[in-house]
Parts: C-alpha cells; structure tokens; sequence
C-alpha cells in the first residue's frame, strides 16, 4: 500500500507542474486546442488528490462498521475522475462551439507547441509506468490514474499534429475544429470510466476474474468435489470475497469437509494475484449426483458414471445442482 500512495502522490504533483506549463502555453498562444488540454490538466490534479485520499482510505483493516474493509472506495475514486473528464469534455465541446463563431487569433504558435509536447512526453511516460505498476499491485485507482495519463498524452499527440497544420496553413480554424475532436474523445474516455465505476459499485461480475478462478479449480479439480455451483465474486478494491456451494460425498465427517474447503481456499489464494477471502457452503451428495460424480469405491452410489462434467464459467456460477435435467450436461 505504502508503493501506491507514493505512486500516486509521485502523479500528483507531476500533474500540477504539467497544468501550469499548459496554461502558460495557453496564455502565450489563446490556442482553443491547448486550452483544452490544459483544462483537462485540472481534471488530473483534483483526481490524483482524490485518488491519493482513496488508496489511504482503502488500506485501512476491516471494521465493525465495514465488514468487508474500505476497498469500494477505489470505485468511487474511479467514479470522481470519470464525471470531471466527462464535465471538463463538455465545457470543452462548448468553447470549441461559441469559437466557431467567435474566432481568437493565435499567436506564438511554436513556443506553445514545444511546451505541450514536453507535456505529452511526461504524461505518456508516467501513465504507462503506472498502468504497469497497476497490474502488479492490482489497483483500480492507479489503473484508473494510468489511462487518464495514457490518454491526456494522445490527445496531445493529437493536437500537436492539428497545429502543426494550423502553423503550416494559416488556418486557424483548424483549432476549433481539433479542440472539438478532442472533446468528444475525451468525452467517450470519461463515459468509460464512469462506466467501469457503476460496475464495480453495483457489484458486477468481473467475468476476467470469474474465468481465471474456474479455471484454477477445473485443473486442480478433485474426484471428491462432486458439484461446484453459485460462484459469485465481489470485488473490494485489491481484495475479493467469493462464495460458492461445492458438493461433497454425504458421509464426509466434519474435519474431512473442513479440510477440502480448506484447500480450494489456499489453491485460490496461491494462484490468483488478488487476496481471496472464500465462504463456501458445503452440501451433501444425493442419488442424482451419481451419474457425474468421480468418487471410486463409494460405499454409497446408486448408478455408475455416464457423464463427464465440464467445468466453465456458465456451469459453475448457476444457482442450482447439476442433475440430468440441466441442458448443460
């Protein structure tokens, strides 16, 4: 946790010394392009203070009050940095409007655009950096910080191109015409945002995650674990709580059920990057389980074998035992 408050405080003042070379450009040249970058600079500096506030709030224990600890936050950091892109973009679409019919000359044209481009370079860097840094500590707010950077840099890139065309041509309205390209794209980066966001706030399955879980109890998938069944995941910032319901043959004693969901926990735990927190709920096998269930010598079964169950992601997260009614076997 102590790397991503420094990472994130390392962004932060980074976008504050970016925003001031930008509206000095901006100053310099009344470039409807560059202001737009360097309104959206502001954007950087309010969400990388957020985020900074966030990644402290999330790494705080578990509480009576929050049960499952303070990682959702990180969702509303994301939330935050999304709706003031989304707002700056609009604000931004709108200059870019009233200067179609209000034009401002530009001036300085070159000394603006060398500064921006330092600007770009810094923000391409530092945002790949933290996107790389992102994966390795499993954090949605320096994930989310990282993109912002990501794509502030290729809306530069974008502008740098279209007033080299305004330097070359004389046509200043190629300004406002970037600057209005430049807004719906940034318009589109905060949608996503927001998007992403909502998910995480109103619990929505992260199929990537759900995928990499099956996967781990299909390949270490023991003859015993007859049924796995309503797989659900939630995920609290870099932690995520799973439940299930696995099917264990009904003579099993407490200390051997208590042993098998023992170790689907550490198998998780060791195989997915995210710390898992596992509720399992053990059911007893009945008849109808012994046309797929694998247990050899069992002192009970009714039938023989005669079907292989797959395990997949649509399988093991219904709700419901996989008898011969199900489509699915």
């Amino acid at each position: 946790m102590k790397n991503q408050k420094s990472l994130i405080l390392l962004s932060l003042i980074t976008a504050i010394a970016l925003m001031i070379i930008k509206f000095i450009a901006y100053i310099i040249t009344h470039s409807n392009a560059i202001f737009t970058d360097a309104l959206e600079s502001i954007v950087n500096v309010i969400a990388s203070s957020f985020a900074f506030y966030s990644i402290y709030l999330s790494s705080l224990p578990k509480d009576k009050n929050h049960p499952y600890g303070h990682g959702k936050v990180e969702f509303f950091s994301v939330f935050l940095e999304g709706g003031l892109i989304f707002l700056a973009a609009l604000f931004i679409i709108g200059k870019a409007i009233y200067n179609f019919f209000f034009p401002i000359e530009i001036d300085n044209l070159l000394e603006g655009l060398v500064l921006v481009a330092v600007t770009a370079v810094i923000n391409f860097l530092l945002g790949r950096y933290l996107v790389l840094k992102s994966k390795k500590l499993n954090s949605l707010t320096l994930m989310a910080d990282g993109k912002h950077l990501l794509t502030d840099a290729l809306s530069t890139l974008g502008l740098i191109v279209g007033l080299l065309l305004v330097y070359n041509t004389g046509i200043v309205l190629i300004d406002t015409i970037l600057s209005l390209v430049l807004g719906v794209f940034i318009l589109y980066q905060g949608y996503k945002l927001l998007r992403q966001s909502v998910g995480g706030l109103m619990d929505e399955s992260d199929v990537q995650l759900v995928k990499d879980v099956v996967e781990v109890l299909k390949q270490e998938r023991k003859d015993e674990w007859i049924d796995i069944h309503n797989l659900r995941l939630q995920r609290y910032g870099t932690d995520l709580h799973l439940d299930c319901h696995i099917t264990l043959p009904n003579y099993f004693d407490l200390n051997r059920v208590h042993e098998e969901v023992s170790q689907i926990d550490r198998l998780v735990n060791e195989r997915v990057q995210l710390k898992t927190e596992f509720f399992i709920h053990a059911d007893p096998c009945l008849p109808q389980c012994c046309h797929y269930c694998s247990v050899k010598n069992c002192p009970i079964r009714s039938s023989e074998k005669t079907v292989d169950m797959n395990w997949d992601v649509e399988l093991l997260t219904r709700n419901l035992k996989h008898f011969e009614k199900d489509n699915l076997i």
